[in-house]
């Protein structure tokens, strides 16, 4: 019975040892990785701090070895490319979805050429063209009710200031009704293979269901250019109209991006046309063509915060754009 005893409090006195052993081990193990996790956290803060430093850097897009600075552009979304082949240099944003206002415009003035053989001939404006154009506070090129003008004024007048009674005329001209004429439009658009764009009107007047990208604006603002009309109607920075029964004495409209940038050079060229675009929803716009190192590039930024109040900031991105092309 002692013997038993004895043999019990042997092995209950061997399991202390082992077990105090083994606490002795998950401490020392306890210590080892603490004095790890100190030596190795200064290191882990940096490398912290470094990816804080990288997310608060300018981003910057790398696309045929040019890059841009995005933090020095008003605009939401752009691109920039070179006019003879289409080689895109610079792009952001470039298919989202955006409301081209009044660049919508390009594609009616195109059409408008491609589809009226005789330029010289006379379009009456019917006086309800202007209602809903007074009620939307348009932009007007200066025409008015009943007044009778030549094809090629109101092509000049599409274009230069933007005028609304323009678009509309024209698109009545060829169509019928603008509704019938936007249907032109969008064929014309799928037939570009402008895939993400829509058209409801003739003016770029807000519409949900009016949208396109500035990819998409690219594609047709190049082949707009490729129309030796078109082409002299958006550099031409201001245009006299002769004389009309609403006239007797005509009068002068300016390309609103011109008077925009007076005063301005670019680094290695010039501006050399362009059309302008505004609405709340689509914020400033501007399509535009330059040469820069002998080369002709066209650029369509949009969304740019501000309005006609406010600084031109939609000029100032295209300003930026081509000023940041290499020279070859």
């Amino acid at each position: 019975m002692k013997v038993e005893v004895y043999m019990r409090k042997k092995v209950k006195k061997k399991n202390r040892k082992i077990i105090w052993i083994i606490a002795g081990f998950l401490l020392m193990l306890f210590i080892f990785l603490l004095a790890l996790i100190k030596i190795w956290n200064p290191l882990g803060k940096i490398m912290i701090e470094e990816n804080k430093k990288e997310k608060a850097e300018p981003l910057v897009i790398q696309l045929e070895q040019q890059s841009l600075d995005l933090s020095q552009i008003y605009s939401h979304a752009g691109i920039l490319m070179r006019l003879d082949d289409g080689k895109v240099v610079f792009q952001f944003q470039q298919d989202e979805k955006i409301y081209p206002a009044s660049l919508t415009k390009i594609m009616t003035c195109i059409i408008a050429i491609e589809k009226i053989d005789d330029l010289e001939s006379i379009i009456t404006l019917r006086p309800e063209i202007f209602d809903k154009l007074y009620m939307q506070n348009a932009s007007m090129a200066g025409f008015l009710p009943g007044e009778k003008v030549k094809v090629i004024d109101l092509l000049y007048g599409n274009i230069l200031p933007s005028g609304g009674e323009c678009s509309i005329a024209l698109a009545e001209q060829i169509s019928g009704t603008e509704q019938k004429f936007a249907e032109l439009m969008n064929k014309k658009a799928q037939e570009l293979g402008m895939n993400n764009t829509h058209f409801t009107n003739a003016t770029g007047l807000h519409d949900e269901s009016h949208y396109s990208t500035v990819r998409d604006l690219s594609i047709l603002l190049q082949y707009a250019l490729k129309n030796e009309t078109f082409h002299k109607i958006f550099q031409t920075k201001k245009y006299s109209v002769l004389p009309t029964n609403e006239h007797p004495d005509g009068f002068t409209f300016y390309n609103s991006m011109f008077k925009l940038q007076e005063n301005w050079e670019l680094n290695n060229g010039e501006i050399i046309g362009g059309k302008t675009g505004y609405t709340d929803k689509a914020g400033l716009c501007l399509a535009s063509e330059a040469i820069v190192n002998k080369q002709n590039y066209i650029a369509i930024t949009v969304k740019a915060n501000g309005n006609h109040n406010t600084e031109p900031f939609h000029v100032y991105d295209a300003f930026y754009l081509y000023n940041q092309l290499e020279e070859k």
